[in-house]
């Protein structure tokens, strides 16, 4: 018959707080924390705000006669201009009724309504 012997193994248990870190924050943490977190709202606030601008339009020019109207399927701003612009001219009323109108650019949609010079 054999024998066996064992020897003994030595385990150094780990604090259990060791194990597992834990956040603790202090009132001044606390503090720290909120004030970063209300200026980061602010920053991102500011900065979106940065694209609006405030402008004294209150639309068509007060000394020159105008008239509203409505956008009709199929019309463009080119026919509504030579309607109302003298011969030759079409390309300038275009670019007063786009001031009028404040419009980017040429495109229309029907029901719309524009500003455009009284003859």
């Amino acid at each position: 018959m054999s024998t066996m012997t064992l020897s003994p193994a030595v385990y150094v248990a780990r604090p259990r707080s060791a194990a597992r870190a834990e956040v603790r924050l202090t009132r001044r943490g606390r503090l720290v924390v909120f004030l970063l977190a209300l200026t980061l709202a602010l920053g991102a606030a500011l900065w979106l705000a940065a694209g609006s601008m405030a402008t004294s339009d209150s639309g068509p020019a007060a000394d020159q006669p105008t008239e509203m109207i409505r956008v009709s399927s199929g019309q463009t701003l080119w026919t509504i201009a030579a309607e109302r612009a003298e011969p030759g001219e079409i390309r300038a009323m275009m670019h007063e009724i786009r001031e009028l109108n404040a419009l980017s650019d040429s495109m229309l949609l029907a029901g719309q309504e524009l500003f455009v010079p009284v003859d």
